[in-house]
Formats: C-alpha cells, sequence, structure tokens
C-alpha cells in the first residue's frame, strides 16, 4: 500500500483477522510483528496497544476496518491486494479457521470482478486447499 494511513490501516485488519478466531496464534504474532517492524508501525501509538494484545479485536471492529479500507466502491485491485494480505496472516499458522475462510469468502463477494457464480469461490477454495495439502505434507514428513 501506498500511504501510511492506508498501511495502518491494514495492519489493523491484519491484527482483526487473527482475532477472529478468538485468540492469536503464535505464528500469526510472529507475522504481525514482521509486518509492523517492516513498515515501521510498531511503536505507532493506534497500532501498539493492538499489537502487544492488549485488547482483543472483536470480529464487527475487524469488518468496519475491512469497509473502511475498501470504502464505498471497493476496487478489483484492493480486494485482491486486501485478499492476499491476509491470505499472508492465514497461511503463517498453516491453520484456516472458519471465521477466517468466512473472511476471505466475504471479501471475494466484495471484489467486482467476481461473478456470483462459483467461479468467486475457486481462488479462495484453491488457497485453502493448498493450506491443508501443506499441512498434510508436514505430517507426513
Amino acid at each position: 500500500m501506498a500511504s501510511t494511513p492506508d498501511v495502518k490501516m491494514l495492519l489493523k485488519i491484519l491484527i482483526g483477522v487473527a482475532w477472529l478466531d478468538g485468540q492469536i496464534q503464535p505464528e500469526e504474532r510472529q507475522y504481525l510483528h514482521r509486518i509492523a517492524q517492516e513498515k515501521g508501525l510498531e511503536s505507532e501509538p493506534e497500532i501498539q496497544p493492538l499489537l502487544h494484545e492488549f485488547r482483543p479485536v472483536k470480529p464487527e471492529e475487524c469488518y468496519g476496518w475491512v469497509n473502511d479500507y475498501l470504502g464505498d466502491r471497493p476496487t478489483s485491485e484492493g480486494c485482491q491486494q486486501l485478499i492476499e494480505a491476509i491470505s499472508g496472516l492465514i497461511y503463517s499458522d498453516g491453520i484456516v479457521d472458519t471465521a477466517e475462510a468466512k473472511m476471505l469468502t466475504n471479501l471475494q463477494q466484495l471484489d467486482p470482478a467476481s461473478t456470483a457464480s462459483e467461479a468467486s469461490h475457486r481462488p479462495v477454495l484453491a488457497a485453502i486447499r493448498n493450506v491443508y495439502q501443506r499441512w498434510v505434507s508436514t505430517l507426513n514428513s
């Protein structure tokens, strides 16, 4: 994302997504801290309490941030960038919770380039399938 407010909002969304299953997994925590550090936001007053888990983020709050981030008329590019960013977080722990999968599906449906057909769910399903296959292969190693 180009501007700092966008980057800050994106990080808030990622933190919110990490909370969707009720707790932040250790791998998600590492991922979030790394992103915050890379973007120079680890000491940002608005980000710090969220990043250090001083308070949980409710799903409604996370979805509100998504709506604020995408605006009234989401672009296909904006939706895809958000899906990619969230996917990186979700796959960091190798577990796709149903609330996380629902978030990805909702974002896919907001994408103006997607249709209401089954085709709009293919990228999300493929991503979930890839995580599952990686998880199974790690168990078999």
